[in-house]
């Protein structure tokens, strides 16, 4: 299997659309996944998202230096593609009301498990960066350390909004009947 550095310079230096499609293949889903934690389940959005993330990198991949892996360079895109998106939203609190109530009044999506849609309720009760730590931790596996690379925050920040993020969640599930 070829190596994601010698995939990214294929696509930086000889435009090589193949190989980027290949990386495309690799992170989709962990891209994606991360966009459907953060909007709390809005598959359209999250593949706005994504695909915005996959321009960005493709276009900016001759500022990969490998300083880091390509994965955790391309999930700061998509963290900062996030932000961005969070941003031009008026008010962020407004943005994920509607999509908590897109999701309870959603009647026709019944593919989401209880368990899923309980799971996105109570990610909704986050704040945006408890529940950023949260999904990178918890969802795609990422350490503190990486979770610091991602989101530009110190490590010690990054464990508090998960100490907080995870009693929080504990604390929903218990009350709506998830007891281990």
């Amino acid at each position: 299997m070829t190596t994601d550095i010698s995939l990214v310079a294929q696509v930086a230096v000889f435009g090589n659309r193949r190989a980027f499609d290949e990386l495309v293949r690799r992170y989709q889903s962990p891209v994606r996944r991360f966009f459907l934690s953060q909007t709390l389940g809005d598959s359209q959005l999250s593949d706005d998202l994504a695909q915005d993330t996959f321009i960005k990198a493709y276009t900016n991949i001759r500022s990969f230096h490998g300083l880091s892996s390509f994965q955790t360079w391309l999930m700061r895109i998509a963290y900062n593609v996030f932000y961005d998106h969070c941003r031009k939203m008026r008010n962020d609190k407004l943005e994920m009301r509607n999509v908590n109530d897109k999701m309870k009044n959603d009647h026709s999506s019944l593919s989401h498990s209880s368990f899923k849609m309980d799971l996105y309720a109570a990610l909704a009760l986050l704040k945006p960066d408890e529940r950023t730590c949260i999904t990178l931790q918890l969802i795609d596996g990422y350490d503190i350390a990486g979770i610091a690379k991602i989101t530009g925050l110190k490590e010690g920040t990054v464990k508090s909004h998960l100490s907080r993020g995870k009693e929080k969640l504990a604390t929903y599930l218990r009350q709506n009947g998830y007891d281990r």
